[in-house]
């Protein structure tokens, strides 16, 4: 397992290292809370943050949505183009480097998007989605899922349950009167691990419609 201890990298040093060797192959399925939140919804302009190798900037695309993703490790950035491109989407998505503790994307959108933002790494998460809040449209929706209770094999102790969504709505410091809660809560799912195995897991989700 890559040692989640970062020590003085800078953020693009860390998931660069993650992804440098890492398999091109994507399972091409997006996020069961993006999947769930958003497939209702009119098509317009998303915002990706941490797209990791671009499944759900493709499916949003694929879907018809205009989609910036976002992340910090060029090697994963390369991955994610590829993957645009080998669904035919390539017109409809950039992906753009930063690294969100010091930079965000320009642009107005209708949902942005932030499916495990999770990092070892320093991130003012409260000061990243009130950026975020002012990149978002009036009716747009803010949408972020963090792990509650983790699969076996991922990075953390399993044993130790997290946050649930409203403890991390509390964290964040939104103004609640330009909001309505479309969802904040726990949803539980069946997550798939990288050799086929699979188990309960429990995500946090806070699922918000910008109303001013």
């Amino acid at each position: 397992m890559q040692d989640l201890d970062p020590g003085s990298q800078t953020a693009t040093e860390f998931w660069e290292g993650i992804y440098h060797n890492a398999s091109s192959k994507t399972s091409g399925i997006p996020s069961v809370i993006l999947e769930k939140f958003a497939a209702e919804r009119e098509p317009g302009n998303a915002l990706d943050l941490g797209c990791a190798k671009g499944d759900d900037a493709v499916w949003l695309a694929k879907n018809g949505w205009t989609v910036v993703g976002v992340d910090v490790a060029p090697s994963v950035l390369r991955i994610a183009a590829e993957n645009a491109e080998r669904y035919g989407v390539s017109n409809q998505v950039c992906f753009e480097k930063h690294d969100l503790a010091e930079t965000f994307p320009d642009g107005q959108f209708d949902l942005i998007s932030a499916m495990f933002l999770e990092t070892p790494l320093e991130l003012p998460r409260a000061e990243l989605f009130h950026r975020a809040a002012k990149a978002l449209r009036r009716s747009g929706l803010l949408l972020i899922a963090t792990h509650q209770i983790l699969a076996p094999w991922a990075w953390g102790d399993p044993s130790v349950e997290r946050p649930d969504g409203p403890a991390r709505l509390t964290e964040l410091d939104i103004d609640d009167k330009n909001w309505r809660e479309v969802f904040v809560g726990s949803v539980e799912r069946e997550a798939r691990g990288p050799e086929g195995q699979t188990a309960q897991v429990k995500d946090a989700v806070i699922a918000l419609k910008k109303l001013a």
